[in-house]
């Protein structure tokens, strides 16, 4: 028997007493659909110009070292500013999102990349040159860094599709500046500052979707820094009470500490094994990209490939990563472990390296083919960031630490093969270089490929 008075109001709704410490509603809403109509052209569009302000100047660096008095030291250095630049800015990111929000740290991205390729034409000298190369770079670094933060937050549930259309966005801006830059240039009469500088019309466009978004906040994660959960069960409810269609107690951990408990400092990220394996990952597929994009045209023309036909093979190089971005992210959103697509992304670049060894005019378009699908491990370090860590802020200081630490491991690569090459005399030697690094390639993927988050290591 209750000791519990009767009254007349039925106990079933008889209101409840206030919690001591009564837990914010949880949001239900999402972002609008405008905002996610906005935030899907504003993520191609930005994606479109995170690589025409590196190829198109590859395209034109012989003119362009001509027309600025560069000598040939100056030029090889030029070559690897960018991943400098990506390691350096890009680790500034994850501040810069707190503070402003992704959206428009992204905004102010597009806008550098902008400025930076209005003011390089009208350069005068390699100081101003190369300044102004720093700031699109700048601008690259950091939306490099919060594009898989801003998926995760708008588009959590498709996080594969998603990534997949930037990546696609990414690889068709690549060719495409690497293809067209030349011709552009012939047809606006041979200068090279207006075959940079056209550029930056696209950059233009790519500022526009982000500007009604600077201070939207609908993408936010559902709990702030040092919130509670927002899992339906009380707070004081054992973890066994919760509906049975809420996310694992786990899952549902506040975004600052990373899965600790409310106000604990969050675990740094150089402490997790995970985040060292999408680092050192990130970095050896960005040494093979960059190895790719500076050196395989020469490798070609070397073995007797006339230059029309080796651009042309770089081009089908880059091409390769506009269908398969948009898949290997989906598939890999799809498997619990990661590691197997890692392995065969690699061991296409391994074959292909062997056959740049063995005959590399007579196999040079399966050669091609065989790299450009290697060079997709990129949309596929993408993904594994966006799915290695539980909260947006996870995936902001993941993503920071993973590319920022990988273009500084990426860095000495491009050099390193022109040295090889230089003193000993051919191309065999830098390619057994980089044949040889698919091989940790393949195993850091595996091991950054395993079903685990940052958090679990907390």
């Amino acid at each position: 028997m209750s000791d519990e008075p009767k009254t007349l109001e039925p106990a079933a709704v008889r209101p409840a007493p206030a919690p001591e410490h009564p837990t914010p509603a949880p949001v239900t809403g999402g972002p609008a659909r405008w905002t996610l109509g906005l935030v899907s052209v504003g993520l191609a569009l930005a994606a479109l110009n995170l690589r025409p302000a590196i190829t198109s100047l590859g395209a034109l660096l012989e003119e362009v070292s001509a027309g600025l008095h560069m000598s040939g030291t100056v030029a090889g250095v030029l070559t690897s500013v960018p991943p400098l630049c990506f390691a350096a800015f890009g680790i500034t990111a994850p501040r810069l999102a707190r503070r402003f929000g992704p959206a428009a740290v992204v905004c102010a991205g597009m806008a550098a990349i902008l400025a930076g390729l209005l003011l390089r034409p009208f350069a005068t000298g390699t100081a101003a040159f190369l300044a102004a190369s720093a700031l699109a770079l700048m601008g690259i670094a950091v939306s490099n860094i919060l594009m898989p933060v801003i998926v995760k937050r708008y588009f959590p549930d498709r996080i594969g599709s998603m990534t997949g259309l930037y990546s696609m966005a990414l690889a068709l801006g690549t060719s495409l500046a690497a293809a067209v830059t030349v011709p552009m240039t012939d047809a606006l009469g041979g200068d090279w500052r207006l075959g940079l500088g056209i550029w930056a019309v696209l950059a233009a466009l790519a500022v526009l979707p982000w500007l009604p978004l600077v201070k939207d906040r609908t993408g936010t994660p559902r709990t702030e820094p040092g919130a509670p959960s927002s899992a339906p069960a009380p707070a004081s409810a054992p973890t066994s009470a919760a509906a049975p269609d809420s996310a694992p107690t786990s899952a549902a951990a506040p975004d600052s500490a990373e899965g600790a408990a409310p106000g604990a400092a969050p675990r740094p990220m150089y402490r997790s094994r995970t985040a060292w394996a999408l680092a050192c990952f990130f970095g050896l597929q960005a040494t093979g990209a960059y190895i790719t994009m500076g050196w395989m045209p020469q490798i070609f023309r070397d073995a007797g490939v006339p230059a029309s036909t080796a651009g042309v093979l770089l081009a089908v190089t880059m091409v390769m990563g506009v269908p398969l971005a948009f898949v290997i992210p989906r598939l890999a959103t799809r498997m619990r472990h990661q590691g197997p697509i890692a392995v065969a992304l690699g061991s296409c670049g391994l074959v292909g390296y062997t056959g740049l060894l063995l005959a590399p005019a007579g196999g040079a378009w399966i050669w091609a083919v065989l790299l450009g699908i290697s060079n997709c491990s990129f949309p596929l370090a993408l993904t594994m960031i966006g799915m290695r860590s539980r909260t947006g802020t996870g995936v902001v200081r993941l993503s920071a630490f993973a590319q920022s630490v990988g273009y500084l491991i990426s860095i000495p690569g491009p050099l390193l093969v022109g040295v090889l090459y230089q003193h000993s005399g051919g191309w065999g030697v830098p390619i057994a270089l980089m044949g040889g690094l698919m091989v940790p390639q393949m195993i850091v993927g595996t091991l950054a490929g395993r079903d685990r988050t940052v958090e679990d290591e907390s």
